[in-house]
């Protein structure tokens, strides 16, 4: 893979607890970036941040909850001086079913986490980013933003409505020096895939593991959307599908 250089700056990853979120953590600490770590399981991330050494910081967040994600950019800025980086990744696909049978507040659920949760991390670090006349916004997207899936409504909806903030976002900031874009993956060998596998529901369960990309491919893919060379791309969703882009990062 390509070497990509973060010395001295700061990345703030929400639902680093596992899949693409730890193995960001991971290769922005690589990179030379402080990590903060970002999620609800707390033994996980403190775990992690344990391995990776005194460049990381873990702070147990319920993304859903504006006030825990704006202390953990505070947590961030406190200990390393700045938040250059946000990935916004925490995200959940359940509930998955027709959307006649599912509970609707598991529904809810998923929106509170998948899109409020987005936003929430955008809206705290933008005023510091804008402060700072820099900053780097990134959410993790999918296909099913653009692509609607039987039994997914939850994971689709919330999908297509984070895209549309990164859109606004970059919109109202990118004249301020705040880079905004999203990164759809494809399908990703996580635990998620294993739930989906499990359900049944839809093509994507149809799916051999072989079939997904490793997490470290996603996780190098933010770290390169994280420099010029991804310019091109504010405001979008860069799909790691596209071998051009996969040439960029590294991982063809």
């Amino acid at each position: 893979m390509k070497n990509f250089d973060m010395a001295g700056k700061t990345v703030v990853i929400t639902g680093a607890s596992r899949g693409i979120g730890a193995a960001a953590a991971r290769a922005f600490a690589d990179a030379g970036a402080q990590v903060v770590l970002v999620a609800r399981s707390r033994d996980r991330i403190v775990e992690i941040a344990g391995e990776i050494g005194k460049n990381a910081l873990a702070v147990p967040c319920d993304v859903s909850r504006y006030w825990e994600v704006e202390q953990a950019i505070g947590a961030a800025i406190e200990t390393f001086g700045s938040v250059d980086v946000i990935v916004n990744n925490a995200g959940v696909i359940d509930p998955m079913g027709a959307l006649a049978d599912i509970d609707p507040e598991a529904w809810a659920k998923a929106i509170d986490i998948n899109l409020k949760g987005a936003m929430h991390g955008m809206r705290a670090a933008i005023g510091p980013m804008i402060q700072q006349g820099s900053g780097t916004i990134i959410t993790v997207s999918s296909g099913a933003a653009h692509n609607a899936l039987e039994g997914w409504s939850a994971y689709c909806a919330s999908k297509a409505g984070a895209f549309m903030l990164t859109q606004v976002t970059d919109r109202e900031t990118r004249g301020k020096g705040v880079r905004v874009m999203g990164l759809s993956p494809g399908t990703v060998a996580t635990d998620m895939q294993k739930d989906i596998k499990a359900s049944g529901i839809g093509p994507v369960s149809q799916l051999d593991w072989s079939d997904h990309i490793p997490p470290e491919w996603a996780a190098q893919a933010l770290v390169w959307m994280c420099t010029p060379e991804a310019d091109s791309y504010l405001g979008q969703d860069v799909s790691l599908r596209d071998e051009n882009v996969r040439q960029m990062v590294g991982v063809a």
